[in-house]
């Protein structure tokens, strides 16, 4: 009997670390999807969303522009709070702030709720997604790591093609809350697994946050950011998108001086003296530059220039 018992307990424990080898990276994964989806399928619903909200389409632009402040502010933050604060529970938090806010943009009956809403958002996505990556690397053995970063890659990848149609379906047969709403049963599924799956990832040795690096990069990327987006729009006046670009340059430019004086900056930069990293990296950025203009540029054009929204 006894030995029985003991067969069955060594059993369980294999399966129990089996899984655990595989749903980690399926966690990270729906955390990544759920991103991704969140950041593309309100641009199908623009119309709609601002016709509720009794706002134009292109002034409710501002909703995804704060949501990409709001990642650029609080990305380069994210690996120092895993490493202070424990990548489990950043995780978790970060997955519980992202579904506090879909909650609360579902909620918003004004423009300046949503905005808020969508900024409270953006907090939690810019700690889940490369807090995520960190949780895999840590809890992922080596030999299964590109195994389990073809888990992680493939959703992220779909949920920018399924966010405009997805968009689109939900305004033409529900209500336009039920696009926040969606992330609520998927939110509170990855709460619960991270916390039964994922040990404890907390580092012993603690590195100084580099406040000077995080006021400097905050500032001059969120600058950069609203200013790129409003050079065109006519929202501001000139002078005030040249004082934004002005003064988002000028800061990154201080932050690099910055970087090279301290022992622990917030944004290493000395990877830029990896080749590859360069080359990944510049060819990164110019392809999210096609890939996140085209799933909010389309709709619009076909909504408000064409003129086929319902």
């Amino acid at each position: 009997m006894q030995r029985r018992i003991r067969r069955q307990w060594w059993c369980l424990s294999v399966l129990l670390n089996l899984s655990r080898q595989t749903l980690v990276p399926i966690v990270v994964a729906c955390a990544m999807f759920m991103q991704n989806l969140d950041s593309t399928v309100i641009a199908t619903a623009l119309p709609t969303i601002a016709n509720s909200l009794g706002e134009t389409p292109l002034r409710l632009n501002v909703a995804i522009t704060c949501y990409l402040l709001s990642l650029a502010v609080f990305i380069p933050i994210s690996g120092w709070t895993a490493d202070r604060f424990d990548a489990r529970r950043v995780f978790s938090l970060a997955i519980v702030v992202f579904t506090l806010g879909s909650i609360a943009c579902g909620a918003a009956t004004s423009l300046p709720a949503l905005v808020a809403a969508r900024i409270l958002q953006g907090m939690g996505g810019a700690l889940m997604v490369p807090v995520g990556r960190l949780v895999l690397l840590r809890t992922v053995p080596k030999s299964d790591l590109v195994r389990a970063m073809s888990y992680v890659s493939v959703p992220a990848l779909i949920g920018p093609v399924m966010g405009p149609p997805l968009g689109g379906f939900v305004v033409t047969y529900a209500s336009w809350r039920w696009i926040f709403f969606i992330n609520i049963p998927i939110g509170v599924l990855g709460i619960v697994l991270v916390n039964m799956l994922v040990g404890d990832l907390k580092e012993t040795g603690r590195r100084p946050l580099d406040r000077s690096g995080f006021v400097l990069t905050g500032i001059g990327l969120a600058s950069l950011a609203f200013g790129f987006e409003n050079v065109s729009r006519g929202a501001l006046p000139n002078l005030i998108v040249i004082g934004l670009l002005a003064a988002g340059t000028l800061c990154l430019t201080l932050y690099v001086r910055h970087a090279g004086r301290v022992s622990h900056p917030i944004i290493d930069l000395a990877l830029f003296s990896i080749p590859t990293y360069v080359s990944a990296s510049v060819g990164g950025f110019l392809f999210r530059m096609g890939l996140g203009a085209l799933p909010f540029l389309l709709p619009l054009i076909l909504q408000v220039g064409f003129g086929l929204a319902r």
